[in-house]
């Protein structure tokens, strides 16, 4: 049986990714209306991303035997200033939950279980994927970010993420 201490934080972190999910559609949202349909269909993806995230954890709660505890997910900020507002929004956001990540992986090598620390390696794993991907879109957004038709072209790139 699994650790109410453990449940409890990653029912915590089911709730973070959802957040996640909302941030990222408010994000979509802003792009779309701005004019860079590419970005936003890479933010649409990610948030769709998000929430296969929360739904992992979820159901890993359930394949432990636990009741997964759903609560109110935040309201997203809705109000940016451009692309490259969004994107160092982006970097410090995936940090943040990398240091929420990292905070389960200690807490379930605490309580020595290895079957949770195994499932949230591969979170911590993921995190290095979000954080590299959002400084390496950062970086471009902030190469071209005084060239319109620069960005239009990083636009189209972005938008031929596929899901």
């Amino acid at each position: 049986m699994i650790k109410e201490s453990i449940v409890q934080a990653l029912n915590g972190q089911v709730n973070a990714e959802y957040y996640s999910a909302y941030l990222y559609l408010s994000m979509s949202s802003y792009a779309g209306q701005a004019g860079y349909p590419g970005i936003a269909n890479w933010l649409f993806l990610q948030a769709k991303e998000e929430l296969d995230h929360g739904t992992r954890i979820y159901r890993y709660i359930l394949e432990r035997g636990a009741a997964p505890l759903l609560t109110d997910v935040k309201a997203p900020a809705v109000n940016f200033t451009g692309m490259k507002d969004i994107f160092e929004r982006i970097l410090a956001h995936e940090k943040h939950v990398t240091a929420l990540i990292d905070k389960i992986a200690t807490l379930v090598l605490e309580e020595k279980d290895h079957a949770a620390y195994s499932f949230i390696l591969w979170f911590v794993n993921e995190q290095v994927e979000e954080e590299n991907s959002a400084q390496a879109i950062l970086a471009k957004v902030r190469l071209v970010e005084t060239h319109p038709g620069l960005l239009y072209r990083l636009d189209d790139e972005l938008g031929a993420r596929k899901p």
